[in-house]
């Protein structure tokens, strides 16, 4: 038996990209994906993901809503993604693959489930992607208003659906230095916030802790200001599971997919909580400048220009964002294509080990979110974007179900492959699962985010009727094929 048929302990062999079924034969020219990715590149892809528009204009509306208590729901949300990124990082690093945690879920508990959890998170990158388009283009049109929004969306578009059509190696070289801008960005913050905390400024007045203990306390707003804080911001780290789809195309994928998740993993709770930290001890919570936080804060210390700084800042996070999803949007593609889930021409590989049908269809859809956002964004988008307000919730619950159920395969089967293992398993397991239907009741009677809820639940629903019904009608063909010899 040769290396590429070595025994894949989550079902069909190391070599191929099916997981839990052998590959679809397909009668098209088919190449492998390229395996250029480093360490490094596959950091900065997770952080290109997870560090969007969120991080610099949200961070004020979760302030405002919790008080200084807001740290607290990002220290739950922090525990919540830290625990489901060690199950993934653990599947990943024993059985690094393409389609990531859509090819575990399949290979725990059916062919459905990949199909379901693949295409329902295509369906939610494509549609933030959208969002980071049009938040780009926003941001450009302030500075050339003579230009139409949707001018500026189209471009964005093209000209990131090229730089995904490029070799893996020159798309993770763009990434490495788009997501490096707004990573020294982030630090550069870091370190002048903690200087004006400590009075080392010279137009900085320090604030001691009346902002977090004054105002009516660390919790103004007592546990209900938390828990609604802990809605605002849960979803905020979405991204960073883009560096295990990635780890298919690195050049030794279970060591580099390891690495990659412990330092992105670290570095997004620091930039994201140490960030809060500053400006929720620098700002009051009740200020009416949390619109824009970082700048509020940084025109506070005395740096000249800082709204104009932001928007560049802002800008490269939300290009870097949009780059990130692009890319797992079209590999998820194109795993779900190779497995017999989708279009078989989304599998179609060029010689550059690009899948680029999947990256066309995948900024297809782009460019239509993208235009609906500015043309009709309350009648129309609107309605795209509750889709998938929740959806990151099922995502994450199949990621911690695959991990239960493959944990104990693989340690049967080929133990060495743990390169990675979850913490106190299965008990964290288990309290990951628990915790994410407890946010999801929580969103069903908060009045803000039960859309979201109910409408993501629709799309799932529907998502997952389409794969039991396929199932089904594959198991019938399967059994009149049998019936007949």
């Amino acid at each position: 038996m040769s290396s590429s048929d070595t025994p894949d302990p989550v079902g069909g062999t190391a070599g191929s990209t099916a997981v839990a079924h052998p590959p679809v034969a397909h009668t098209e020219e088919a190449h492998h994906l390229g395996h250029t990715l480093k360490p490094r590149h596959m950091t900065m892809l997770a952080l290109g993901g997870a560090i969007g528009a969120g991080l610099f204009v949200s961070t004020g509306a979760g302030i405002h809503t919790a008080g200084p208590g807001i740290l607290i729901s990002y220290a739950l949300a922090s525990v919540l993604v830290l625990l489901v990124m060690r199950m993934l990082g653990e599947m990943a690093a024993a059985v690094p693959r393409s389609g990531s945690f859509s090819e575990y879920a399949g290979a725990a508990f059916g062919r459905w489930a990949g199909f379901t959890v693949g295409w329902l998170y295509w369906w939610m990158v494509t549609i933030v992607l959208a969002v980071e388009a049009s938040g780009a283009a926003a941001i450009a049109h302030g500075w050339l208003p003579g230009v139409p929004i949707w001018v500026f969306s189209l471009v964005i578009m093209l000209v990131f659906t090229g730089a995904n059509l490029l070799a893996v190696r020159s798309f993770g070289e763009s990434e490495f230095w788009f997501a490096t801008i707004k990573i020294l960005a982030i630090v550069g913050f870091l370190i002048l916030g903690a200087l004006a905390i400590m009075g080392w400024l010279p137009d900085a007045d320090a604030p001691g802790l009346d902002n977090l203990t004054g105002k009516g306390g660390f919790l103004p707003n007592g546990w209900d200001g938390v828990i609604a804080g802990l809605l605002a911001v849960a979803f905020s780290f979405g991204g960073l599971e883009i560096v295990t789809i990635a780890a298919a195309e690195s050049d030794n994928p279970a060591r580099n997919v390891a690495r990659a998740v412990r330092a992105a993993v670290w570095r997004i709770l620091l930039f994201y909580i140490g960030s809060v930290a500053i400006i929720a001890t620098l700002l009051p919570w009740d200020s009416d400048r949390l619109g824009s936080p970082y700048v509020s804060v940084l025109e506070d210390i005395g740096i000249p220009g800082a709204a104009n700084v932001m928007d560049i800042v802002v800008f490269t996070a939300l290009l870097s964002a949009l780059n990130s999803m692009l890319y797992g949007a079209s590999r998820m593609a194109f795993s779900l294509s190779k497995r017999g889930e989708g279009p078989r021409r989304l599998s179609r590989v060029a010689g550059n080990g690009v899948p680029r049908v999947a990256v066309l269809a995948s900024s297809a859809f782009g460019f239509i979110a993208a235009l609906l956002n500015v043309w009709w964004p309350e009648q129309v988008f609107k309605h795209l974007l509750n889709s998938v307000g929740a959806m990151l919730l099922f995502v994450w619950f199949a990621i911690a179900a695959s991990q239960l159920v493959l944990r104990r395969r693989i340690e049967r089967e080929d133990p060495d492959r743990l390169i990675v293992r979850m913490w106190a398993f299965p008990y964290l397991t288990w309290f990951v699962m628990i915790a994410l239907a407890a946010v999801s009741i929580l969103m069903l009677f908060d009045a803000d985010a039960r859309p979201q809820l109910l409408s993501s639940v629709v799309v799932v629903a529907v998502v997952l009727a389409f794969a039991l019904v396929r199932e089904g009608r594959r198991r019938g063909l399967r059994k009149r094929a049998r019936a007949r010899f």
